[in-house]
């Protein structure tokens, strides 16, 4: 089964490190990141789509695809 999620964040260190987690948790990086100004905040946003590979399995919208 492959997963997708796509991680956003401030563009702070804690996006990197939202990043480095999933990395470190066997996902992969998946295209190019973004990066975008919300005008609503005021601030900038990184994100960057990541996937996984994972054997067996059947998708459903309920799983917490953070802790795969």
């Amino acid at each position: 089964m492959q997963l997708y999620r796509f991680l956003s964040e401030d563009d702070t260190a804690a996006f990197c490190h939202k990043v480095t987690a999933a990395l470190n948790l066997g996902w992969s990086l998946h295209g190019s990141p973004s990066y975008a100004f919300d005008a609503a905040r005021g601030v900038m946003r990184c994100g960057q789509a990541v996937v996984k590979h994972v054997p067996g399995g059947t998708y459903s919208p309920e799983m917490k695809l953070g802790d795969l």
